[in-house]
């Protein structure tokens, strides 16, 4: 491997693990619960809907994304780093 894909997917995956509170902040998830009015109550709702009322354990819900999710985005982001070679 070379130093360059190294940095790229490390500046990559620094870069999820920085935005991501700000992101889930913005669209509507918040430490107190998801705000009224947002994407996230709107993300809510709709699957609220598709599961007949209820939402899925281990979907988006009050804390933000799952721990899995997480690491799959900051998984996803180190591989465009990587890719871009940033």
């Amino acid at each position: 491997m070379s130093f360059r894909l190294l940095l790229g997917a490390g500046t990559g995956a620094m870069a999820a693990v920085a935005a991501l509170p700000l992101i889930l902040g913005a669209v509507g998830f918040t430490s107190t619960g998801i705000a009224a009015g947002t994407i996230a109550a709107k993300m809510m709702s709709v699957a609220a809907v598709a599961n007949g009322g209820g939402v899925a354990a281990g979907t988006v819900g009050a804390a933000g994304l799952s721990t899995a999710a997480k690491a799959a985005l900051v998984t996803a982001a180190a591989v465009v780093g990587a890719m871009l070679g940033l």
